[in-house]
Parts: structure tokens; sequence; C-alpha cells
């Protein structure tokens, strides 16, 4: 599947931003200068030229009026100044909410900022290994819509202290060049980290830093507040930036800030979903030890509400939990098949009320419970079964809503161990949580295809088509010589602490992105370790699930 990508207008409003605060610059499509050749062989020495981005010709006065005149229009506080920092003169900040888009805002800009002004050399720092594997993701699958657009595309890479090619490349060509960097690769103290600092026998006895910081790049800082310590944003003076542009929603220092949408702009333009939290709990009932689960309240025109619990129930030979639905006047005792803790102190639980707008219902003894609340202390298995039952009706509920506009709707599983999701040691190799989710989605489906109207045919073929068993599929770190899922090595300090450290876990989920999105492809329910939770950035991902103890 090919992504489509449209032009939005409150996009094009924060590239123009940013572009606007340099009017009057003149257009110089790269300034000719002599890469430092170092100890190259004579081959070399004449291959030795390259393209720089211009200096600015404004002049502070010039560049701080344009940035008042750009925040005159966004009705932002004018600056009074240019605020600095050691990182660099220059520094604008664009405040975007999450999910929005800003990766390719900036990407934009930077292809808007080379038609306009000829600047063609950009560094985009991020605070993490899976920021950073995402936005080069998002560098390769916009190309296209941006070759269409600007006539040419952005050439890029990640910079990578063991093949330092790529800055030859970076520094001797023309066009677009962006070098993508997390901030661990020039400030950690690692041996392989600090090798951009060192004079490298296999670089022609030079220093990376200096040959990156020689075109004067422009750098761009993604989600400067998770960079980390003062110092570590000061270090990217050694760049020799150009000036500084900072994408967020949450700075945490501010500068010249050109741009503004906030969470109220971005949910009253519809730009981002309304997230509902649904949680359980558990609540006892008095004088009785009986198991409810209040899943949700149905409420359908020209007809009274109808709770749908779970309950337990007295089968042939064993006690099994059971989802029912429920009206007022419905006996649990009798629904439960007898089963004597829906009878305390001998007279048997009636459901009195059903509130739907309140989500709760009412029961003869008195008690109330609300949607997500257990009326018994359960074991962790059972909360978790009860999530991903939770979830598989959310998922539901979503794709039916929008099936008809062909938005594929995904669901996603985070849990701490992948033995929970693949057990080799089974025959079938489904761990628990497969299995439960196999078993819920089943029944969920079943439930859902009895509830469908007559009109709702092709959703409901959907539905049909695709087996429990085809329909999830989990993403995590393989192991190379087994080729079996693992948990995978994680961060154990700094800023990327919790987070997995596996760069082809996240290309799995990043080159599969777009595989995902078909309709073709019957996976619509991910399971994968919470450790790999920056990699998922998916926007039809609707339903999220955390199954961690």
């Amino acid at each position: 599947m090919k992504l489509q990508f449209k032009i939005q207008p409150y996009q094009t409003e924060a590239v123009g931003a940013v572009v606007d605060c340099f009017a009057g610059q003149p257009f110089a499509d790269g300034v000719s200068y002599r890469i430092d050749p170092g100890k190259a062989s004579q081959q070399r020495l004449g291959e030795d030229s390259g393209f720089r981005n211009a200096d600015l010709r404004l002049s502070g006065s010039q560049l701080l009026a344009n940035i008042q005149e750009v925040q005159r229009h966004q009705n932002l506080a004018r600056s009074t100044t240019l605020v600095t920092s050691k990182a660099g003169k220059i520094n604008l900040d664009v405040e975007m909410e999450t999910g929005t888009g800003k990766t390719y805002v900036y990407i934009k800009t930077i292809m808007e900022l080379h038609k306009r002004y000829g600047w063609s050399k950009y560094i985009v720092v991020v605070p993490s290994v899976a920021i950073r594997e995402g936005v080069k993701k998002s560098v390769d699958i916009t190309a296209e819509h941006f070759q269409e657009s600007y006539g040419t595309k952005p050439r890029s890479f990640i910079y990578n202290s063991s093949q330092l090619h790529e800055l030859e490349s970076f520094s001797s060509d023309a066009g677009v060049q962006v070098m993508i960097i997390n901030i661990q690769a020039f400030n950690a103290t690692g041996k392989d980290n600090r090798r951009i600092y060192d004079v490298l026998d296999d670089f022609q006895s030079r220093k990376p830093i200096d040959v990156i910081a020689a075109n004067r790049p422009i750098v761009i800082i993604d989600e400067p507040q998770k960079i980390g310590s003062p110092k570590s944003q000061d270090s990217l003076s050694n760049f020799g930036p150009l000036f500084l542009l900072r994408y967020s929603a949450t700075h945490k220092v501010e500068h010249n800030k050109v741009h503004r949408l906030d969470a109220l702009d971005a949910y009253n333009q519809k730009l981002v979903k309304k997230i509902a939290v649904r949680g359980i709990t558990v609540k006892g009932l008095a004088g009785s030890t009986a198991y409810l689960f209040l899943d949700a309240i149905e409420v359908k025109k020209g007809a009274k509400p109808v709770a749908r619990i779970e309950l337990e129930v007295q089968t042939k030979g064993s006690i099994k939990r059971l989802v029912k639905r429920v009206e007022v006047g419905t006996n649990l005792h009798d629904l439960a098949g007898g089963i004597e803790a829906y009878k305390p102190d001998g007279k048997a639980l009636i459901v009195t009320d059903i509130d739907a707008n309140r989500d709760i219902i009412e029961l003869s003894n008195g008690e109330v419970v609300s949607a997500g609340q257990i009326t018994e202390d359960v074991t962790q298995d059972a909360k978790r079964r009860i999530q991903i039952r939770e979830a598989i009706r959310s998922h539901l509920d979503k794709e039916r809503e929008l099936f008809g506009q062909g938005i594929k709707v995904l669901s996603l599983f985070f849990i701490d161990e992948v033995a929970k999701y693949r057990d080799y040691s089974r025959e079938d190799t489904l761990g628990e949580y497969a299995r439960w989710f196999e078993e819920e989605y089943e029944v969920q489906v079943t439930d859902y295809l009895a509830e469908l109207p007559f009109e709702a045919d092709d959703y409901r073929l959907h539905l049909q088509e695709i087996s429990a068993r085809e329909t999830h599929q989990g993403y995590f770190s393989i192991d190379k010589k087994s080729n079996r899922l693992v948990d995978g090595d994680v961060h154990k300090t700094g800023d990327e602490k919790g987070q997995s450290k596996d760069v082809a876990a996240y290309d799995l989920i990043l080159k599969q992105k777009e595989r995902l999105l078909s309709f073709d492809e019957p996976v619509r329910f991910l399971f994968s370790h919470s450790a790999l939770r920056e990699g998922w950035d998916n926007p039809n991902v609707f339903t999220m699930g955390m199954l961690k103890k």
C-alpha cells in the first residue's frame, strides 16, 4: 500500500511561520568551499569541493522585525530580543501538539527553506533511537510527495560512526542533504559515541565534527525537552549551526516562538483523536462473594437500556464466567444457574436500575456497580483477560464506524515479556495472552455479528472473512540464531531508560507500517514489547491496552 499525503492548511501555516522569519535573505544555492581533505591520497586531492549553507545576510534587527511580524500574524506574544543559547545565536520554537504531524512539517520546512533561500544542509537531532528510525522512515515515505511539489527530494542518512563516507556525500553533494542523529551519538561517553570528536585514521586524520560544522548546517531539534540536560543541548554548538529550530508540544525552555498549535487548537480543529481511558477497579459487594463485572451499558433508539455484564454461570460440570445482557428486573441468581453467591442472606440479587447517563447499575441489596468495576478481588490474569476483551470490543465499535470510510482500524497491546504472547514450549506456540485473545475474539465477533443491522452487509462480510489466528501478530526483537521472538535488551539508564536498544525491531515495525494500513492485510491486533512503545507512531492505532504488571 502506498501512502497518500494531502496538503493541510494548518501544516502549511507552520511551515510559513519559520520561512517568513528570513524574508529578505538573498537566494544562494549552496556556497562552494574546499572540504578539508585531511591526509587524503593524491588521487582524492582534486575531489574536495563541497557546498555549504550561505551565511545569514540579515542583521539582528531585520531578523527580529521579521519574527515580530510572524508573531503578530500568529497572535503570539512579541519577542523584544533575539533569544540566544549556548547552542547558537538564533533559536526559533515551533509548538505543535503531539499527533498533528510535526515531522512532516519540519521536512516540508526543509524543502521550503531550500526553495526560497537555497539552504541545503540540515541536521535533525532526536532524543532516542526509536524517534531516529521513525524520522528516517518519514523522510523516505514522503520523498515522492515532495518530489512532486518541489522538483527535488531530500537525501537522508542516519549518522553512524562506522560509516563516515556518508559525511563526505553530505558535504560534497548538491541538493537537500539531511543527517539524522540521536543525542547519544555525540553526547555519550562510550568509545563509539565519542568518535565524532576524535581525529580518526580511517577518516583521513580528521574529526567528523569538524567536517560537519564546515557545512554551517541548520539544526532541527525534535522534542528538545527530551534531549536531556542543558549541557546536552549546549553541545549542539559543536555543529556550528546557522540557526536552530525546535519542534515540540511542550517546550521546557522557550526562545523566540513563531508558531503555536496547542492541544485545545488541535482538538477544536479535529486534528487529534479524543482519548477515552477505561480502567478496571475492584469493589466489594456487602454480604456476598459474587463475581460481577459491568462491561458496558447499551442504549438503542426506542428501547430501554441494557447492561452487558460478566458473571459466573453454573454449566454442566463446571462454573464458567460468561458475558450476559441484563435489563431491569433480571434475577442474577437464576441467570447464574443457581449459584448461591448471587443470593446473599437468602435473597436473590435483582437488577433494580440501569442508568446510562452515569454508566451504573443498581442491585436489590442497594449496591451500585459502575462500568469497569469488578465486585470481587480477582487475579491479575482475570483482569488482563478482561482488558483484552474490552480492547476487542472497543476495536469493533471503532472499526464499524470507520469501515465505510475506507479507514483500517488497528489496536495495540503492550506487554512486558514475549513469553506471554509466544510460548515455544507449546505445540501451537501461543502464549497465554495470544490464547486469551483468540478465545475472546471468537466470542466478541460472534456476539457483534448477531447485533449488526441488515444494512451492514459489507462490514459483516469483512468480519466473517478474518479468523482469530490471522488477525493478530507480535512485534518484538528477534534472535538472529534461532529466529525466535525475544524480549531484547533495553536501556537501563539515561534519557532512553526502559526503551529497546534493538534497531532491527524498530525497523520491522516501520517497514510494515504501510502494509498494516491495507485491508488486504488481515492483521488488526498488534502485540509488542512495552520497550518498543516509541516505535509505534501509527495514525491508525485507535485502541491501546497495557497488559503489564
